[in-house]
């Protein structure tokens, strides 16, 4: 485990429009705070004031975040999901072939995505790693396509190789979501730097293969924080700058239904890390599980439930495979407010 803070601040986010004198406002944007949840490893919570939250601190928890490959994240922003795998959890094989990913990614885009995310290995649990000149196989064909087609729409990259990343970047990818948050391969953090691209660092607690297990943690919440902090400092130490990383808590990946729900909860204390943070949950299995919905693409509500819960704590980034449906959300519960 990475080295544990002191004390981390959770702040209790509000969406009120009666905003109280000498509130703050998480991230810079409309989400704001009065007080926040003094969390410790070794004392009771306590509720503190926002002035009483350290300086340093309070100003990762504020500061306004810049645009990710120039897309601004003034408002909540969407993930299209495109799978390029036999063996996706969600939609596996149904986009294997280039002619049907392009298909779907120009639906997304269609439907309003504003990112698309596109990936040529499965990590759902229990997966096996692919290798790189068959995961570059898949994805390769689909990038060039859309970069031909004159497609506007950032396109993210999910690999953990660097190889694979350096190739997809060449090929008209501007961005990479590592789900090893570049602990895989050593030579990811050099490759994005020399790329000056974003990458989002997703927490995941062992290998796909193995994951699932028997998860185990001291605090989730603040054991995914640490690892986040540490990653975060790893990419600094690179040269790859704060403004150009994304955190994920990576739902799902080596948790059980109450670390999700836990990390859930407390999604406002990632502000904390001074990054964007991007919520990626759509279709996952826990939803079904609560929801009572085994098949996954039939679990767009719960999905969208919790995109919600999570644009309600300031999160800029969610992660979907339901595009047009999650807007419609989207757009009524800001119209609500």
């Amino acid at each position: 485990m990475s080295q544990a803070q002191d004390a981390y601040y959770r702040p209790i986010a509000q969406t009120d429009a009666a905003v109280p004198n000498g509130a703050a406002f998480l991230a810079g944007g409309p989400v704001w705070f009065s007080h926040a949840q003094r969390l410790s490893r070794s004392e009771q919570a306590e509720l503190v004031q926002a002035q009483d939250i350290p300086a340093a601190v309070l100003l990762n928890l504020t500061a306004q975040r810049g645009p990710i490959c120039e897309v601004s994240l003034d408002q909540p922003r969407l993930m299209g999901v495109l799978n390029v795998t036999p063996d996706s959890f969600s939609d596996g094989g149904r986009f294997a072939d280039a002619a049907g990913a392009i298909a779907q990614a120009q639906s997304l885009i269609a439907a309003g995505a504003d990112f698309l995310d596109i990936g040529g290995e499965s990590t759902r649990p229990g997966s096996d790693a692919v290798l790189q000149a068959e995961e570059a196989a898949r994805i390769l064909p689909v990038i060039k396509a859309l970069a031909q087609a004159g497609v506007i729409c950032p396109v993210s990259v999910d690999t953990r190789k660097a190889d694979v990343a350096a190739r997809a970047l060449a090929a008209g990818a501007g961005m990479i979501n590592d789900v090893s948050a570049l602990e895989f391969d050593p030579d990811m953090a050099e490759t994005l730097r020399d790329a000056h691209v974003p990458v989002c660092l997703m927490h995941a607690l062992g290998d796909p293969k193995t994951m699932q297990d028997n998860p185990v943690y001291d605090n989730v919440l603040l054991d995914v924080y640490d690892y986040l902090a540490e990653r975060v400092a790893y990419c600094e130490a690179f040269g790859i700058p704060r403004s150009r990383i994304v955190v994920d808590p990576g739902i799902g990946f080596g948790k059980k239904n109450s670390h999700n729900l836990a990390l859930i909860k407390g999604l406002s204390l990632f502000h904390g890390l001074g990054c964007a943070v991007l919520l990626g949950v759509s279709r996952k299995k826990f939803i079904g599980t609560i929801g009572g919905e085994p098949q996954a693409d039939k679990r767009a509500p719960g999905s969208i439930a919790l995109g919600l819960e999570a644009v309600r704590q300031g999160v800029q980034l969610l992660r979907v495979h339901d595009i047009s449906e999650t807007k419609q959300a989207l757009a009524l519960w800001q119209a609500s407010r």
